[in-house]
């Protein structure tokens, strides 16, 4: 199963590799990293299916931000499930997000146990 994390902290990439070592090595879980909006764009593009089928994606980022790229997801990728996290647990994005298609929100700092039950129920 393939995951894509979108993120501009870069730091995001190691702390994923951490929380998910067993997930890894055991070859259930391959992750891959964009680090905005436009990059995980352009990785989905570039196999026709994509060839992930789930992103977890920040929502604060400079350029195109979180929401935009979820409602280009739905739009161009429609079978592709997506979750928003936000460091700002606000109202507004919530429902933005909720509202545009988004499977599930989290907040920083990011609840691993949830996020790893998320990624099971897509499994099953």
């Amino acid at each position: 199963m393939r995951i894509l994390v979108v993120d501009d902290e870069k730091d995001v990439e190691l702390l994923f590799r951490q929380k998910f070592r067993k997930e890894i090595r055991n070859n259930s879980l391959e992750l891959v990293f964009a680090f905005s909006g436009q990059e995980a764009l352009e990785m989905l593009e570039k196999s026709n299916p994509p060839n992930v089928i789930y992103i977890f994606s920040d929502i604060n980022m400079p350029g195109m931000t979180g929401l935009e790229l979820l409602d280009q997801v739905k739009e161009k990728f429609p079978s592709i499930k997506i979750s928003m996290i936000s460091a700002y647990g606000d109202k507004d994005n919530y429902e933005k997000a909720i509202e545009s298609g988004a499977k599930e929100f989290f907040t920083k700092p990011i609840d691993f146990d949830s996020l790893r039950a998320e990624i099971r129920d897509l499994i099953n």
